[in-house]
C-alpha cells in the first residue's frame, strides 16, 4: 500500500482513484462499509482503491479543547487500511489553512487537481470544507460539475447502537470493551513495546511484561483478559493484564503490565499488540502483597475461563 503524505497540485499519484474520504479513526464496522463499497467500485472501473485521511483530527486545530481523544494510532490505522486492501492512502495534514478551503475549492483543486478521482465514497454523515459545509448532497452537486461519481453508505448498526468513532469512545471510556469490540468488528488493540520494569511479577510468581502503547485511548484503569501479538506473528496468546500505577507498591506512573499464560520467553523490547477481551474489576490498592497474590490468581483463574483458557 502506497502512503502519499504530502499531495502536490496535479501530482495523481493513483490510477484513476476511487477515494474513500474521512477520518476513519478506529476503522469500526462502518468505516469497513465505506471501505468495500470503495474497493467494488475501484474493481468496476479499473481504479485504485485510495483513502483520504486527516492527522491530526479537524477538531483538535479548530476547537482543541474539544478534540477527542484518538481510538488508534496513526500508524495502527495505516496498518488497519492496509489489511483492508487499499491501494493506497493520503494522510492530509490539516491546518486552519487547509479548514479555509471551501466545499468546492477541497473538491476541485485536491480531489480532482491533485488526486483525479473518478469516484468518492463518503458515510451518509461526512462534512468537509469552510465551516464543515461540504455534505453529501453538496458533494454530489460538485460531482455533476466535475465529472465523478459519488457513493453514499447508509448507517451500520448493531443492536440498538449506530456504529460510529463517537460510540466506541464512550464504550472504551466506560470500560466497556467488549461491547465496543462489536461495533469496531475486532477487539481493542494498543500496540507498544516491552521495556525494563520493576520485576515484580517475577518475585511473586507472576511474570509481566510492562507494554508502553505508542497511542491509541487507553481503557479505564484496571484488570482485563486479553490477547496478545508478539512481533510479526499473527498468533495470539491468552493473558490477563492490568492497567494503572499499581497503588499497592506505592503507585507508580501509569503503565500496562500484561501476563502471559504457560509463557516463559524473553519479550524484552518485543513489539505486543493487547487486545482487550473483557475488563474484570478495577484497579485496587491491596493491604499486603498476600492479598494481591491471591487475587492475581483469582484474576487469571477468571480470564482463562473468559478466554477458554485451561488452566
Amino acid at each position: 500500500m502506497r502512503v502519499v503524505r504530502h499531495l502536490r497540485s496535479g501530482s495523481r499519484p493513483f490510477r484513476s482513484a476511487v477515494v474513500a474520504l474521512g477520518n476513519f479513526d478506529g476503522l469500526h464496522l462502518g468505516h469497513q462499509a465505506i471501505m468495500a463499497r470503495t474497493l467494488v467500485l475501484a474493481r468496476e472501473k479499473g481504479g485504485d482503491a485510495v483513502a483520504f485521511t486527516f492527522t491530526p483530527h479537524p477538531i483538535a486545530v479548530l476547537a482543541p479543547e474539544r478534540a477527542p481523544a484518538m481510538i488508534t494510532s496513526l500508524s495502527s490505522r495505516l496498518e488497519a487500511l492496509r489489511v483492508a486492501g487499499l491501494a493506497g492512502v493520503v494522510v492530509q495534514r490539516f491546518t486552519r489553512q487547509f479548514a479555509a478551503l471551501t466545499p468546492e475549492e477541497f473538491v476541485r483543486d485536491v480531489l480532482v487537481g491533485a488526486l483525479g478521482l473518478s469516484a468518492v465514497v463518503v458515510g451518509y454523515n461526512v462534512t468537509f470544507g469552510r465551516d464543515r459545509k461540504g455534505t453529501p448532497e453538496r458533494l454530489a452537486e460538485l460531482a455533476r460539475d466535475y465529472g465523478f461519481v459519488v457513493d453514499v453508505v447508509p448507517p451500520v448498526t448493531v443492536g440498538e447502537h449506530t456504529v460510529s468513532s463517537s460510540a466506541v469512545r464512550r464504550m472504551l471510556a466506560a470500560g466497556d470493551v467488549k461491547q465496543a469490540a462489536s461495533l469496531l468488528g475486532r477487539s481493542h488493540t494498543l500496540v507498544g513495546r516491552v521495556r525494563v520494569g520493576d520485576r515484580r511479577g517475577t518475585t511473586i510468581g507472576f511474570p509481566t511484561a510492562n507494554v508502553f502503547p505508542r497511542g491509541g485511548l487507553l481503557p479505564p484503569d484496571g484488570v482485563y483478559a486479553v490477547r496478545v501479538g508478539i512481533g510479526d506473528s499473527l498468533a495470539t496468546r491468552p493473558g490477563v493484564a492490568n492497567l494503572g500505577t499499581n497503588p499497592t507498591f506505592g503507585a507508580v506512573g501509569r503503565r500496562l503490565e500484561t501476563h502471559l499464560f504457560d509463557f516463559d520467553g524473553d519479550l524484552y523490547g518485543q513489539r505486543l499488540r493487547v487486545a482487550f477481551e473483557q475488563r474484570l474489576r478495577g484497579e485496587v490498592k491491596f493491604p499486603s502483597v498476600q492479598a494481591l497474590v491471591a487475587q492475581i490468581r483469582s484474576d487469571a483463574m477468571v480470564a482463562r475461563e473468559v478466554l477458554g483458557v485451561g488452566a
